[in-house]
């Protein structure tokens, strides 16, 4: 496969940079084109007036340093805590205090609104606590049943 020639690294002050054609970039961001129905697939990486500087279509395939860059990139940018069970709720109206296991550990957020639960496909939710931080919830009928029982409250 035919890859660009391209390096991605931090700067002296903790920001990203891309070489790409001889020519220094700084400083760029590098977001995924599908976050949520292929988080692997099509990566961006952008300059900081939002104009691409190189796109990725299957960074997956990437030699395995620019791969691990790209990754690198991608985890510090991004904060998405996976729901994996919904313990409690403290009130069925909103707002209330949710009481979560993720895939990084047990958390509490509060819930502002019933709109604050967006539908991103049939089986995909996507929970926006008080303070902006969104959770995710990539199969909601592969969730145990306490948690789609309470979850059905606010949906």
């Amino acid at each position: 496969m035919n890859h660009a020639v391209f390096d991605l690294s931090l700067n002296s002050q903790g920001h990203w940079q891309l070489r790409l054609d001889e020519v220094l970039h700084q400083p760029v961001v590098v977001v995924r084109a599908f976050p949520i129905g292929a988080p692997d697939e099509a990566v961006s990486v952008l300059d900081a007036d939002g104009h691409e500087l190189l796109w990725i279509a299957q960074p997956l395939t990437l030699p395995e340093p620019q791969k691990q860059a790209v990754f690198a990139a991608l985890q510090a940018r991004e904060f998405m805590p996976e729901i994996q069970r919904v313990e409690s709720v403290s009130s069925f109206s909103t707002p209330s205090t949710w009481t979560v296991q993720t895939h990084r550990g047990m958390t509490q957020f509060v819930l502002r609104g019933e709109e604050d639960i967006r539908r991103i496909s049939a089986k995909t939710l996507i929970v926006a606590d008080a303070h902006g931080v969104q959770f995710l919830i990539r199969d909601l009928p592969a969730l145990d049943r306490h948690s789609r029982k309470l979850l059905d409250r606010f949906l």
